[in-house]
């Protein structure tokens, strides 16, 4: 069967993980993969880049497999992230909208894809039933070329769909879990001073991943150091990318300076609390706002409590703080949530091109290869 092949495919490559979302069409092979490798699966496919990205930056082979319409949910990310930083990233996407599809949402998007990659310089290739084999030469695109590269795998690939077995389930049962967290008071001071106790606590050999904007410059001027890796986009990828260096690198301590406006939009915490990963440390600053557009009250400023939220998602080891003072001795949480003031400081630009910061990441955790330079 050709599902079987493509796994053959995928292991012939070196590929160690599969971050997954499912189609109907390739649902056999969706439920094949976590048999054959470590298998992420996803709420939305653009903490998929992220989380693959991760995996590249500790030097680990990642391929996502998602429908192809969430390629249009990836795109900035994709481009921002992926691109920008010359990571690889294969993606095996099943091809909606073609091939007389049945449900015409699919279309509108879908069938003018390879007209979208093409703007957007992505490498892909169409795969038939008669050319299986070609997805190793998208593998070998995206790891040889540290570029996104894409399999546009048509529906006569995965014959009739249907799974080896029926999947059997057991019960879910949520009446023990606990929403609730003490109160902490009004904000002690701005994420600048919160940066500034973080930077002076976290461990030296510790992997750090600061989201876009204020937060990285501001970091950067409290501390660079090699085992820092700044977003200078990708909006929403920050705790993606530390959940993927943390799978990647387990025996490394990884935290995250996310924000209250990046994980409000992000799909990433329930993913994180089903890997259940002891080295994943996220450290959330809330300060109720937009803060690197210039701190606009979001829409969930006075009602959305991000520390319940991740209690929620399922990540069981959430503290909340309102003075930096605290925080170093909140490190080995998996989730704080810090309660912060609106404000940004003057921090300047980072003069770091994308490669340096990756390379010297990379340096760091001993990951980096000749072909990575």
């Amino acid at each position: 069967m050709n599902e079987e092949a493509v796994i053959r495919i995928l292991k012939d490559a070196g590929v160690e993980f599969a971050v997954s979302l499912p189609c109907d069409k390739n649902k056999r092979f969706t439920a094949m993969l976590p048999d054959a490798m470590h298998t992420v699966t996803l709420a939305r496919e653009e903490d998929g880049v992220g989380i693959c990205s991760g995996l590249a930056l500790c030097g680990r082979r990642a391929v996502l497999s998602i429908q192809s319409s969430g390629i249009g949910n990836m795109m900035n990310a994709l481009m921002s992230l992926t691109s920008l930083y010359n990571l690889p990233l294969p993606v095996l996407a099943s091809w909606r909208g073609v091939c007389n599809e049945a449900i015409c949402a699919q279309i509108p998007f879908n069938e003018p894809l390879p007209k979208l990659l093409d703007v957007y310089k992505i490498p892909y290739r169409i795969i038939g039933p008669d050319n299986i084999s070609d997805i190793a030469e998208v593998l070998d695109i995206a790891f040889n070329g540290n570029t996104p590269a894409v399999a546009l795998i048509l529906p006569s690939c995965w014959g009739d769909g249907k799974p080896t077995s029926p999947v059997l389930y057991s019960p879910r049962n949520f009446s023990q879990r606990s929403l609730e967290l003490p109160a902490c008071g009004s904000p002690k001071a701005a994420r600048k001073e919160a940066i500034e106790a973080f930077a002076a606590a976290v461990p030296a050999d510790a992997l750090v991943i600061s989201n876009i904007g204020v937060p990285s410059k501001e970091l950067y001027a409290a501390n660079d150091r090699n085992g820092n890796f700044y977003m200078l986009g990708s909006y929403m990828q920050a705790s993606a990318l530390g959940l993927g260096c943390a799978l990647g690198c387990p025996k490394k301590q990884v935290y995250v300076l996310d924000g209250d406006g990046s994980l409000l939009g992000s799909a990433v915490l329930p993913v994180a609390a089903a890997e259940q990963l002891p080295n994943l440390h996220i450290i959330a600053l809330d300060n109720g706002t937009f803060g690197s557009t210039g701190n606009q009250k979001s829409p969930a400023y006075a009602v959305a409590d991000i520390g319940l939220m991740a209690l929620a998602a399922g990540i069981s080891d959430v503290v909340r703080t309102n003075s930096p003072k605290e925080l170093p001795e909140l490190l080995d949480a998996s989730f704080v949530h810090m309660i912060i003031k609106p404000g940004n400081s003057d921090a300047v630009n980072i003069p770091l091109s994308p490669q340096e910061i990756r390379m010297r990441f990379m340096l760091e955790i001993g990951a980096l290869k000749n072909d990575m330079v």
